[in-house]
């Protein structure tokens, strides 16, 4: 679409004509969906989200089939979130900091395109429940679950994952918003494997345990029990000898379920996974190995403003899938994952009562295919709810 295209549109469509409809409590939106030079998706079935960042009013936006969508508002400051589901491929988008007052506003939503992954992170569970029936918190049994979506047999192997920067959604940013690559704090880590090794199965899922692969639930019947032989645990006790974050795990984990710290960047004795608001991607390296890619100097870049920590630059086409966590109990939560990752965020409403948050199931296609498919359209206020217990609670 070009330049003189969407000018005339916005010109067109905040023409609101001889007789306003609006009261003076309510303001036209204007929003313009544009795709990729040389896709052409049917904009006919967007789902586009306007919320309001302050109140948290979120209001839904209908779309012609030329990516034109025009609602009322009343004055607020608003964040705009687009997605397009098109076969195996999804259109995402946002736009933040419209401001509504008084009048009329327009914007503009830059759509990306993304392939939909075979594997997909199906639970985030982060943020710990409570000590019962001793008094306190409990955090150190975070874990997420992943999901193969697709009707092949797919494997972990070289499989990564890590969080954003900064640590929580509440935090300040020093990244610029059209960044084109996340950047990876802390560390990255990799699923073991010569290429075949770990084999998941349509509909067969992967837990890993973040921090203790061990039984949980002996001392707090509230949280889970991660000592399971299906599980993968974040545990290298050179880089991360917190104890108290990091113990050994349990009998019934397997040595080669470990897995592997392919840099190490931050400072920290533990591995830190935010317990209110991660930023979680899982991403392969393409055309290169890993290991190759951090030991260039380029791709593992000083934070800017901080004299001590460094993150890895993964570019955002390796990224399969992510999950954008926002803090319920913050009202200044901002985007760090890319659009075309995922769309917009889920929030976990408190810590500590152990809450989950999970992606929910596509009925119809799981009865069609014989097997568990979620959803997956890259957009968490779509694919994920907050779960009340983890799904590994017994």
């Amino acid at each position: 679409m070009s330049a003189a295209v969407v000018a005339l549109l916005l010109a067109s469509c905040l023409r609101i004509g001889d007789g306003n409809p609006y009261t003076s409590d309510l303001h036209q939106l204007s929003i313009i969906l544009m795709a990729p030079d040389g896709e052409l998706p049917d904009y006919s079935l967007s789902e586009i989200s306007v919320k309001d960042i302050n109140t948290d009013a979120d209001y839904q936006a209908v779309c012609d089939v030329s990516g034109h969508a025009v609602l009322d508002v009343p004055n607020g400051l608003y964040m705009v979130m687009a997605s397009i589901l098109n076969g195996e491929h999804s259109f995402n988008g946002n736009q933040s900091g419209i401001v509504v007052s008084g009048a009329a506003a327009d914007c503009i939503v830059s759509l990306s395109s993304l392939k939909l992954s075979d594997i997909v992170i199906k639970e985030i569970y982060c943020g710990g429940c409570l000590k019962y029936p001793q008094e306190g918190k409990y955090q150190t049994d975070s874990y997420f679950i992943l999901h193969n979506n697709s009707a092949s047999t797919v494997y972990l192997d070289g499989l990564c994952f890590g969080t954003l920067d900064p640590y929580n959604s509440n935090s300040t940013s020093v990244w610029e918003n059209d960044i084109d690559f996340a950047p990876i704090i802390q560390a990255v880590w990799q699923f073991p494997g010569d290429g075949d090794d770990y084999p998941l199965e349509k509909g067969q899922d992967a837990v890993v345990a973040v921090y203790g692969a061990i039984d949980h639930s002996a001392h707090y019947p509230l949280s889970v029990n991660l000592d399971r032989e299906d599980v993968f645990v974040c545990y290298n006790p050179t880089y991360f000898p917190n104890t108290s974050y990091h113990p050994a795990p349990g009998p019934h984990i397997q040595l080669d379920h470990y897995l592997d710290v392919v840099i190490k960047t931050g400072q920290s004795n533990a591995y830190t996974f935010s317990v209110n608001s991660p930023a979680l991607v899982i991403f392969r390296a393409v055309g290169t190995t890993i290991q190759d890619f951090v030991s260039k100097s380029d791709n593992v870049i000083q934070k800017p403003g901080s004299e001590k920590d460094k993150v890895v630059c993964v570019p955002n086409e390796w990224i399969l899938d992510g999950v954008e966590v926002f803090n319920g109990e913050s009202s200044s939560n901002k985007k760090r994952i890319a659009p075309a990752i995922d769309a917009s965020y889920i929030t976990l409403s408190k810590s500590f009562e152990g809450h989950t948050l999970m992606r929910r199931v596509d009925e119809t296609k799981s009865s069609k295919m014989g097997f568990e498919v979620l959803q997956d359209t890259n957009n968490s206020s779509k694919d994920f709810y907050e779960r009340e217990t983890q799904s590994l609670h017994k």
